[in-house]
């Protein structure tokens, strides 16, 4: 069934491309322009780094530091605390790719991954100020007390997942697993940074053709003739969160109403991103639809804090 359903959709997409030439193009140069402005400058030396950390063995030098404050509250290992850093910081996909490379390197457990997975893949702070606080909803006085919303929710929300993914007492410390990650010798550093750049390089041009497909979608759905309120302001804007904030926003709804929905599909990341989020898990073992269901629970967590903080402030 799921094999039909995609033979389906990609010859609609196919058609629709043949059909409308226009709108495929138009959606493809605003993807372009997106990734090669936006994603390619922000993300991909974060990328190259976090692969060089791993593969120097950087990591743990890295993970040891923060593993006195995270470890315990979060009841992860050392290299958990490295995923929950590049998670809340580095933007999404960043806590993916990150959980996913420590997993294959024995250096964090299967089910500690799940775990990590459900709370630490995050938009990144940056972009929620500049982009979706400061540019488009146009309140920088709220910035403060929403972005520790955005942060709060996931954080809250691990207390619940952590029981849901049997993560037990013992999962966290500051041992180490018995892992590949291992510092390379002098004559392998150079083909290690080669290696890195490469995989970053393959990670954000995969990232790229994600965004430019679902900048047709949307190029393609502004064609519908009728188009309800909830497909506008709901629908739509989820496909993809840096067209859908705008949505949002210009979406004839209050402005308490645009701040809730924003700020959920900032949470939720938006089904592009979790597109991204699935290829950075090809070649493990960790399951997709827990992680959408996760991501949906924190959007809606995000939702009702803030609705309640908007209600008191």
């Amino acid at each position: 069934m799921k094999r039909l359903l995609t033979v389906i959709g990609s010859i609609l997409f196919f058609t629709a491309m043949l059909v409308f030439p226009k709108a495929a193009f138009q959606g493809a140069c605003s993807g372009v322009v997106l990734w090669f402005h936006t994603v390619l400058p922000t993300l991909l030396p974060f990328l190259i780094i976090t692969n060089l950390l791993i593969h120097t063995g950087a990591v743990r030098l890295i993970s040891r530091l923060l593993a006195p404050a995270l470890c315990p509250f979060f009841r992860v290992s050392p290299y958990g605390a490295f995923v929950i850093l590049t998670g809340f910081l580095c933007g999404c996909p960043m806590g993916s790719k990150v959980t996913a490379d420590l997993l294959r390197e024995n250096a964090i457990s299967r089910c500690e991954a799940c775990y990590l997975l459900s709370f630490c893949n995050n938009t990144s702070p940056m972009f929620v100020i500049s982009y979706v606080l400061w540019q488009n909803l146009k309140i920088p006085a709220l910035t403060l007390p929403l972005l520790a919303i955005l942060t709060a929710a996931p954080v809250l929300l691990s207390f619940l997942f952590r029981r849901l993914c049997h993560v037990s007492a013992q999962e966290h410390g500051y041992i180490f697993r018995n892992s590949s990650v291992q510092t390379p010798s002098a004559e392998n550093s150079s083909t290690s940074l080669d290696d890195c750049i490469m995989n970053g390089f393959e990670t954000i041009t995969r990232i790229g053709g994600y965004i430019i497909l679902f900048s047709i979608l949307i190029s393609f759905a502004s064609l519908l003739p009728f188009r309800p309120a909830a497909v506008t302001a709901l629908l739509l804007p989820s496909l993809e969160i840096t067209a859908g904030i705008p949505m949002i926003c210009s979406a004839p709804l209050s402005l308490n109403s645009q701040i809730i929905l924003a700020l959920a599909l900032t949470s939720f990341g938006g089904w592009c991103a979790a597109a991204q989020t699935r290829a950075m898990l090809k070649g493990t073992s960790l399951p997709f639809l827990p992680y959408i269901a996760e991501k949906l629970i924190t959007a809606l967590a995000t939702s009702l804090l803030v609705w309640m903080f908007l209600l008191f402030c």
